[in-house]
């Protein structure tokens, strides 16, 4: 096979994938400056439209002290009460249908899909293609979650990554677990968020129809799909007691949704290993990819943030990129992007933290 940088290798009829090899040996054996700069035409080509989620080191917060907190006191009032509902759920659960318990876990799985292999995978970081099926599926499953559109989220996401442990990341990590977690969203973002995001190219996100559909009635759609339907279903066809099917199946599942992904930003940011690269904050947490589909190998995602499979994992531990896969031997995913074992291995000695194992 040709020695290319960039390769196609056709899966099947259905799909490709688009895979980041290692630079020739030569290179390797230049000095780190090249090698650095090898890299990132790699991360320029793998993924030609798409620049503005790759770590930008240059950009340094202002000096002097941050503008002070704002409280968003709605946000507060109605997270507290969420909260407290999801845990009147719980002591809920001994008492309630068991096909209400089942009909939770699905909305879990199927909400987490949607910011997952949606939001994030698909469209903050286009690691893969989806076709129209998939596509209108994965909005729906996003509009489940309840996270904010995906416009929002992906915006707000790439500048996480462009930006991160900086005060133009929304949920910088470096504030704290708790800022990180949950704060950001009952504060109003700093003007450094606004300001950065604002320069985003977009204009990927503005051109997708089905994603300005959502936006523009997400208000009413998060009320059907977050709330009435999963309440609905089980009072309509088993016979659950309303009380039941709100604090179990809505709340106390919305409320584990919510903290999953917050994990995502706040334990696997502070808590884990850098076996990829030690120079920035995200780390391996494998208890956070459980229960986030498979997002917690978060040290791999910043370092590889085109890669979608978000980790050298692909199905075990990893549900989102099981998922993924299952659509494209179905023909609705295809182009998933990939990083060669070859420039793994190279970035990890440049910069890993002496962890990594080799699977």
């Amino acid at each position: 096979m040709p020695a290319h940088l960039l390769q196609e290798e056709v899966s099947s009829s259905y799909t490709t994938t688009t895979t980041i090899t290692a630079p020739p040996s030569r290179i390797l054996q230049n000095e780190e400056s090249k090698l650095e700069k090898t890299l990132l035409h790699l991360e320029e080509d793998i993924r030609p439209e798409m620049k503005d989620d790759i770590y930008d080191p240059s950009y340094k917060d202002k000096e002097g002290p941050r503008p002070k907190l704002e409280y968003v006191w709605k946000n507060i009032i109605l997270m507290s009460l969420l909260h407290l509902a999801g845990l009147y759920g719980i002591t809920l659960v001994p008492t309630c249908h068991v096909y209400t318990c089942l009909w939770g876990i699905f909305y879990y799985l199927m909400s987490a899909l949607g910011i997952t292999a949606g939001a994030h995978r698909l469209w903050s970081h286009r690691t893969y293609k989806a076709r129209l099926p998939l596509r209108v599926f994965l909005i729906i499953a996003n509009t489940m979650a309840f996270q904010n559109d995906v416009y929002e989220w992906a915006r707000d996401h790439r500048v996480h990554h462009k930006f991160s442990e900086t005060d133009a990341d929304p949920h910088n990590a470096r504030r704290g677990f708790f800022f990180s977690h949950v704060g950001w969203l009952l504060v109003r973002k700093h003007p450094a968020v606004k300001e950065k995001g604002a320069l985003l190219d977009l204009s990927d996100l503005k051109a997708e129809k089905l994603v300005m559909f959502q936006r523009r009635y997400y208000k009413p759609a998060i009320l059907l799909m977050c709330f009435i339907l999963p309440t609905i279903v089980p009072c309509y066809f088993w016979g659950e007691t309303l009380l039941h099917s709100f604090h179990v199946a809505v709340a106390l599942r919305y409320v584990i949704v919510l903290n999953a992904t917050w994990l995502v930003n706040s334990a696997a940011h502070l808590y884990g290993y850098r076996p990829y690269d030690k120079t920035i904050n995200p780390r391996e947490n494998i208890l956070v990819s459980l229960g986030a589909a498979g997002e917690g190998f978060h040290n791999y995602h910043h370092t590889f943030p085109y890669d979608y499979s978000t980790s050298e994992y692909r199905w075990h531990v990893n549900f989102t990129t099981f998922f993924i896969d299952c659509m494209a031997a179905l023909g609705l995913a295809y182009d998933r992007k990939t990083v060669s074992k070859a420039a793994i291995l190279a970035r990890v000695k440049r910069t890993g933290d002496g962890s990594y194992k080799s699977g």
